[in-house]
């Protein structure tokens, strides 16, 4: 009986970080309250005990954020692909040539979290956090982590024939995308590597030199990688 409302205990916590996000780093109590469905005095009941491991914090004006473990967790976890030094360099390279957004997916469960990015320096483009998280069903980088993961390739048999992917205003109807896999020196998907911007600048005609520039980093990279 305790180890089951242990665990409630702990599904509940959870829930209250899974409220913040980018479009949302700071709620009240009764947004919270709201997207839980939680009572407010078990709100800061747990709260009190996420503030203590420095998962959220609390202002003056009652405003909950989240606190520097989860920052913490975060740059641990991204630590733990160690493509870091690899992949920004190679981000910005391609971002330059392209004039696009330049990002990495890797897929977790039913999701795809963009690990890093690098934006151009255009006033119109493509923003992207990085550590958000999507849905893998829509998107260029989304269509890749599904078709190149183990026991899924027979979702999408053209993109494995193609060597990329494409979408266009798929998640959002004035972005489009294209993505190529990221694989390591036995075959096995790494990730995703994309380039994101306007959909009026994703013509057909662009599209083969779009494709080109992720080629010839994913070439880059896949060199860097099995050396």
């Amino acid at each position: 009986m305790s180890e089951q409302k242990g665990v409630d205990a702990v599904d509940r916590a959870l829930q209250i970080l899974d409220c913040f996000s980018a479009a949302t780093p700071e709620l009240t109590l009764a947004e919270i309250a709201k997207a839980t469905g939680l009572y407010k005095s078990t709100i800061l009941r747990l709260a009190a005990s996420l503030e203590k491991f420095g998962h959220v914090v609390r202002d003056e004006g009652g405003l909950f954020r989240l606190g520097p473990t989860t920052w913490r967790l975060g740059s641990t976890y991204r630590q733990s692909f160690d493509l870091s030094e690899i992949l920004r360099p190679e981000l910005k390279l391609l971002s330059k040539a392209t004039g696009e957004t330049a990002s990495y997916y890797i897929r977790e469960g039913n999701a795809r979290v963009c690990l890093y990015r690098s934006e151009p320096q255009r006033s119109i483009r493509h923003s992207i956090t990085e550590g958000v998280s999507m849905p893998l069903e829509h998107g260029a980088s989304g269509k890749i982590l599904r078709a190149y993961s183990k026991n899924e390739q027979e979702v999408a048999p053209e993109i494995l024939e193609a060597g990329y992917a494409v979408s266009l205003g798929e998640r959002d109807p004035e972005v489009a995308a294209v993505s190529v896999p990221i694989c390591a020196l036995d075959g096995r998907l790494l990730g995703a590597l994309a380039v994101s911007g306007l959909i009026t600048r994703f013509s057909e005609d662009r599209l083969p030199e779009l494709t080109a520039a992720l080629r010839e980093t994913q070439q880059r990279l896949s060199d860097k990688i099995s050396s």
